[in-house]
């Protein structure tokens, strides 16, 4: 087997893992955004600091699983664009 083509299995592998892991950080969002908002429910409702607290803790959760996928997606795209130049210097 070619040099290029040990690379793209790798590459495509590397992107299996990263649709692997952007699912799962795609349903723990959803749960992280249904916290959000009870959290914000109950800080608008109660006005406790306890609740206020909550809230912003789980603000900045869903906001950091928004980052993460998002990187996860441009690392995926970089791979993508890697793999289209590699496939296209195979020669069959």
């Amino acid at each position: 087997m070619k040099r290029i083509e040990r690379r793209i299995f790798k590459i495509n592998d590397e992107i299996a893992a990263l649709l692997d892991a952007e699912e799962l950080a795609v349903e723990e969002l959803g749960y992280h955004k249904h916290l959000n908002d009870d959290t914000q429910r109950d800080a608008a409702v109660s006005g406790s600091p306890i609740d206020r607290a909550d809230a912003r803790e789980t603000a900045s959760d869903v906001a950091r699983f928004e980052r993460h996928i998002e990187e996860l997606r441009d690392k995926r795209a970089r791979l993508e664009t890697k793999r289209a130049r590699l496939l296209t210097r195979l020669k069959y």
